[in-house]
Parts: structure tokens; sequence; C-alpha cells
């Protein structure tokens, strides 16, 4: 019988609550067991100054908490799917996906209602390549400047007029009550999210039998299959924070439709292309989409 369990977390507010909401889960199944969560600073919380694809990408966030599981000082590390790398250590297993918040991103300014509004010379703020390219590619005459730090130190910023806008993640606000700062949530067509993006993972060690079973009813399912889905296109194109590119899956029903895309970092060539087909085979379908988009010249893109 597991008594007791540890959360490895990264301290940020955000992560915090992301473990909070893990805890209440479990406890809402298991009310004997005592649940505690341990803060862990990681690299990519320390290193503000450099941007993630220079600096070996979102990867950065994950090796303390795993170094926290293999010397037993954690039972489990609750990850954003859109942070966790591709292809994750043999000792680890991801073993439930909980259902997923808005995917969608979010459009954030205290002067303008939209991306079209924007003024040409407009700064706009995000972190990430996959927003930067398809920003660029629809509005070429908008400066993207990279925006670190934790979700209220991003806010903070555009608030002392460092942007005239930013791009977040809409599920990280809503998760922690800031919907209002919410301007416009960008449709996926100006704004692909990223792989996983709006998920929850919950990885612990694939030895840890006993915790796999008990974790396992927090899996969604319908979650858990479009996000094997994206992450297939992301693994088959080795995507990380260095490569432009976006993934999306729904499922309605009970058919599996994926959307993806790969860019130049400047938004001067961007390749979309969808797939749709069967729940019962998500990462034959996203392989389908990864092929598509290869045929279409993604290769050339990435290796440049």
């Amino acid at each position: 019988m597991i008594k007791n369990i540890t959360i490895a977390s990264r301290k940020s507010p955000l992560a915090i609550w992301q473990a909070e909401h893990i805890k209440i889960k479990i406890n809402q199944l298991h009310p004997d067991i005592i649940v505690e969560i341990k803060g862990f600073k990681t690299q990519g919380d320390l290193m503000l100054d450099q941007s993630l694809a220079t600096i070996g990408g979102k990867g950065l966030f994950i090796k303390e908490l795993e170094q926290a599981l293999l010397s037993n000082r954690a039972d489990l590390a609750v990850h954003s799917m859109k942070d966790l790398p591709m292809d994750i250590p043999l000792e680890f297993k991801i073993s439930a996906i909980t259902e997923r918040e808005d995917p969608r991103d979010a459009f954030i300014s205290n002067l303008y209602q939209s991306l079209e509004s924007l003024p040409d010379g407009s700064i706009v703020g995000t972190s990430s390549l996959r927003r930067q390219s398809q920003i660029k590619a629809k509005f070429p005459n908008l400066i993207i400047n990279p925006l670190r730090g934790n979700l209220q130190t991003r806010l903070r910023k555009l608030d002392e007029k460092e942007y005239d806008a930013i791009i977040l993640a809409a599920a990280g606000l809503i998760r922690l009550g800031l919907e209002e700062r919410i301007t416009l949530l960008l449709d996926e067509s100006t704004s692909l999210p990223a792989v996983g993006q709006g998920a929850l993972g919950i990885e612990i060690l694939k030895t840890n039998t006993n915790l796999q079973e008990l974790l396992s009813p927090l899996n969604h399912q319908k979650t858990a299959i479009c996000v094997q889905a994206e992450r297939a296109v992301s693994r088959a194109l080795a995507g990380s924070c260095t490569v432009p590119l976006g993934a999306h899956a729904i499922i309605k029903n009970n058919k599996l439709y994926l959307k993806g895309f790969v860019a130049q970092a400047n938004g001067s060539q961007i390749i979309y292309a969808s797939e749709e087909g069967t729940i019962d085979n998500p990462e034959m379908l996203g392989n389908k989409l990864s092929e598509k988009l290869i045929n279409q010249g993604a290769k050339l893109i990435l290796s440049s």
C-alpha cells in the first residue's frame, strides 16, 4: 500500500498550481494518502537571459525533476506536456495525461484588440519560435522580441510597456484565474498550438508499477490520444525549441483530426498539412502527417 507520495515541481506559481491540481486529484481517489509537493529550481528557470532555442530547449525544465525521481527524493513529476521532450529517458514513463485545458494561444495587450490592429513596428513578445514564425508569416511588419520568465513576470513586462502585446498559452492564464488578461484567443489559422499544449503529464519511474496502477484513473483517454498523435508529428520531425512547428489534434464523432505545420523562424516559408483517421492508432496518424509535411518540403526547411 502506498501511504505517502512526493510530487516534484518547478517553483513557479503555474507549476505549483499544476502540482496542487494533481495532488487534489490523487486525494479525491485516495483520501488516506499523504501527498507532499517539493519545489525544485531547474536550469530553465535560472537561465532567463537567453532564449530556450540557444541553451538547449525545454528539456532544461525537466532534468532536475527527473533526477529527483531517480534519487528517490520524489515519486512523480508533473509537466506541461508542451514542455516535455519528445523522447524521454528509458527509466521514465508518462503514467497519465490529464484532461486538456484550452489549447489555444492568447493575445494580450493593454492598448490593442488583435494582431491585425497593431501598427507596423509594434513589438510583440514571445519566447516561442512556433508563435514567432506564424506571426511573422501573416504580419511581417511586426517586431518579435524574446519574452522569458514566469507568467506573472511576462505580464508585468507588458504592463511596464516593454511590449505592445504578448502571446501566452491560454491554459496557464485560465489555471491561475487570470482569464481577464486575455484580450483575444487566437484562432488556429493564426497560431496553431504547440504539441501537447494545455495538457498535463505525470512522469514516474518505469519500474514503479504500484504507482502506475494508482495513477492510471487520472488518464483522460481522449486527451492522451490527441497528444500521442501530436507528439508523433514532432518526434518524426525532430521537434524541439529550435524547430518552429506545431500540431493539434481533436476527436470528433469518434474520428481523429490532426493539423500540423513547419516553418522558417522568420515566417518566410511555412507548410501546413492535415490528416484524419481512427482513434485506434494516433501515432500512425501523426507519422502520416509528418510524411505529408516532409513531401511538401519540411526537411529542407528544418535542415536550413
